[in-house]
């Protein structure tokens, strides 16, 4: 077992003896002094450990993250040949990255065909082999849109979309929460009550992931994964941006991300500057209706999260509960005032002004991803003078909060 997986382990008990300690005493009573001592040690363990696992963890980002993007994929998985359609089609593919088109062998020309694929035949029927753009395979932009979500942040959380076009998509809105009918009497004329209607837009937006320039030598490695490695690389690039956007975009430009469009539902008192309260956190979540205050959740900054763990309610007892055994069933995630929390490194960290947690129904943001993801192979003079094939990915996406109804607030530091 390696020394992570050791820290895990030892976290996961100490979290299910600290979730047993903090259930001895009714929510109503104070928790016994000898009882919150003993909580406040294994809280401070378990903090302990996870600075190590974050040691651990940032030991392994500095030696790899350099690398990651290269060497992690070069080293990843040797190519599976298979003899099902799909490993077909990705043998094809890799074909093609690696030679362009003259490299696809009769029997996959034919085979393609016979399937009739319609992206691998619209990449068949390109005739500018030294530059063309190539629309990547279904199964590709499946891996790939499934690795940006893995990212987290909004998008593991948000409503996910997928149009056909990039035409601007427009959305009624009404709010109707302050109107209500009325008593009429006999013969008696009924009162106007209109109801007044917006409309919010969902623009998309082109990403790129930057180009990647690949050696010869590394494409003609029988045993390197070149699917592998262009998905890890243009999901990290492509997953990033999107996952910044989707957070704190403007909305000019770019899109209207989630903290930027959560209006404030607490403002924290003078001096709160880096710190929040108990208090704080229960006027947030009353902050949001109770028709979505259901389905809400936490998201922050793991800064945030840090400075959390540390509040204690009136009783004395923390109000953030480790989680235990996260990935197995009939295991639970780490929660605040037993609302699930969503770590997101894109939101802004504690300081002046800045909207550092938010609360409510994350599902009222909308993320549109139009289409698929298209990777261009490039074998102009500017690489082929270094040995080099060049790759690029483009997709197309958007998100915004579409909701009148405050479904997402804000907690806001004060200025000083």
């Amino acid at each position: 077992m390696s020394k992570l997986a050791q820290l895990r382990a030892q976290r996961d008990a100490k979290a299910r003896a600290a979730a047993e300690l903090n259930a001895k005493t009714p929510a109503d009573q104070r928790m016994p002094a000898a009882d919150a001592s003993a909580l406040d040690a294994v809280l401070a363990e378990i903090e302990a450990i996870d600075g190590e696992i974050a040691r651990e963890n940032r030991v392994a980002q500095v030696a790899g993250d350099e690398r990651a993007e290269h060497e992690h994929a070069l080293n990843a998985a040797i190519r599976d040949g298979g003899a099902n359609p799909a490993n077909a089609e990705a043998a094809a593919l890799r074909a093609m990255l690696t030679g362009g088109l003259s490299a696809l062998s009769a029997d996959q020309r034919t085979a393609m065909a016979a399937r009739q694929n319609p992206d691998i035949r619209a990449a068949m029927s390109t005739t500018t082999g030294s530059e063309g753009g190539y629309t990547v395979a279904p199964e590709f932009s499946r891996t790939l849109l499934q690795a940006m979500k893995e990212m987290g942040g909004v998008r593991s959380v948000a409503t996910v979309i997928q149009t056909s076009t990039g035409a601007q998509m427009l959305f009624p809105t009404t709010d109707a929460t302050a109107e209500e009918g009325e008593i009429v009497g006999q013969n008696a004329t009924v009162s106007v009550g209109e109801t007044t209607f917006g409309q919010a837009s969902l623009d998309v937006y082109k990403y790129s992931s930057k180009s990647i320039a690949l050696p010869f030598e590394l494409l003609q490695d029988s045993a390197f994964d070149i699917e592998a490695y262009i998905r890890n690389l243009l999901a990290l690039r492509l997953g990033r941006i999107q996952a910044r956007h989707q957070t704190v975009g403007t909305g000019t430009g770019q899109p209207r991300g989630i903290a930027t469009a959560a209006p404030v539902g607490k403002t924290g008192a003078t001096g709160q500057v880096t710190t929040l309260t108990y208090d704080d956190l229960i006027d947030l979540e009353h902050s949001v209706d109770p028709i979505y205050r259901g389905a809400g959740r936490y998201m922050m900054h793991d800064d945030a999260l840090k400075a959390l763990r540390k509040l204690k309610d009136t009783q004395g007892r923390p109000i953030f509960v480790p989680g235990y055994e996260t990935g197995n069933p009939g295991g639970a995630p780490d929660r605040l005032l037993g609302r699930q929390i969503v770590i997101n490194q894109k939101m802004p960290a504690p300081a002046a002004s800045a909207k550092s947690v938010l609360f409510g129904d994350f599902s009222k943001y909308l993320i549109r991803d139009v289409m698929d993801v298209t990777l261009f192979r490039m074998t102009d003079s500017a690489y082929t003078l270094k040995g080099q094939v060049g790759f690029v990915a483009f997709c197309r996406s958007g998100g915004n909060l579409l909701d009148v109804g405050g479904a997402v607030k804000a907690y806001q530091h004060p200025a000083t």
